[in-house]
């Protein structure tokens, strides 16, 4: 079954935003660049709320500008035909390889799962991350932790007060101080 993995950039307090709604302090050296590149070649499916997609909409034609070096390209160039499921109800289109949907994310994971497919799930947005954690969906958090408090935010981690059992699988530590954790969920009985 493919396993469903929440990964984004984070500050050591635990914000994926500043409070006026920033995130230049997660701009990736090249080490961490290279780091992101080799992540979403795991990738099947990205899971996307309308933030992220909004964010994320530069890499859909960024190939045609000519001063990206050679790991931009690259990221583009996996980027762009990776298939995208775009969760809002604001939005009334979506472009390059998207398709949009107004709710249903756990029926979508659902049916994901069930395709012969491989690769990971991915999910990129604290808001649709926050719903897959209520209803119990995620298999892995990766966090990328940046060494900068920024003392509010949007949180990385749902605030759902329910306890979820964490287990270790891999961490990273780059030459800027930044800070990668990969934990599965451990599902008890």
């Amino acid at each position: 079954m493919r396993s469903v993995t929440y990964s984004m950039s984070t500050s050591l307090d635990g914000y994926i935003v500043g409070p006026d709604g920033g995130f230049n302090w997660t701009v990736p050296d090249e080490e961490v660049f290279r780091f992101w590149i080799d992540e979403i070649r795991e990738v099947g499916v990205h899971l996307l709320g309308r933030r992220l997609y909004e964010t994320m909409l530069y890499w859909e034609t960024a190939d045609q500008d000519p001063s990206l070096d050679e790991a931009q390209r690259e990221w583009t160039t996996l980027w762009k035909p990776l298939p995208k499921v775009v969760f809002s109800r604001t939005l009334s289109t979506v472009r390059g390889n998207a398709r949009l949907l107004s709710g249903g994310l756990a029926a979508e994971i659902e049916r994901l799962r069930a395709e012969p497919t491989e690769g990971d799930i991915a999910i990129g947005g604290a808001t649709l991350a926050a719903e897959a954690a209520a209803s119990d969906l995620i298999d892995e958090y990766r966090t990328v932790v940046y060494p900068v408090l920024i003392g509010g935010g949007i949180p990385f981690f749902p605030q759902h007060e329910r306890r979820v059992d964490l287990e270790l699988v891999e961490t990273r530590t780059f030459g800027s101080g930044v800070v990668y954790h990969r934990h599965r969920v451990v599902h008890r009985g």
